[in-house]
């Protein structure tokens, strides 16, 4: 399955605290509702077993660590391309600069033994 999605509110801004709470920010929300609209119009459907994750960022300033676009990305495809993130046995990565089209491309595909 390959999916181009847009790219994801900073890690920091994934949790909000207040009064004693933590809770998923509104901007974090309002991405993992596109992701699922995303997934769903790219028919995606809950793959099983051992995952294998590419993802591919292209980000929109030479700003930002790799590993900072993975949380929220992955929790948005959880319950639509695999039932939980846990799934994940492999993680390629890469970061590159694109200013006018910035997405992270992700493949998922079945681990085969």
């Amino acid at each position: 399955m390959k999916l181009t999605l847009p790219i994801p509110v900073s890690a920091n801004r994934y949790w909000r605290h207040a009064q004693g709470r933590t809770y998923i920010s509104a901007e974090a929300k309002a991405y993992k509702a596109e992701v699922v609209w995303i997934a769903k119009a790219s028919g995606a459907q809950l793959m099983d077993g051992d995952l294998s994750l590419t993802m591919i960022v292209y980000r929109p300033a030479k700003r930002g660590d790799l590993d900072n676009f993975f949380k929220l990305t992955l929790d948005s495809l959880q319950g639509i391309v695999y039932s939980n993130d846990s799934q994940i046995v492999r993680i390629l990565a890469e970061r590159h600069d694109d200013k006018y089209n910035p997405r992270v491309e992700v493949e998922i595909s079945q681990v085969l033994c």
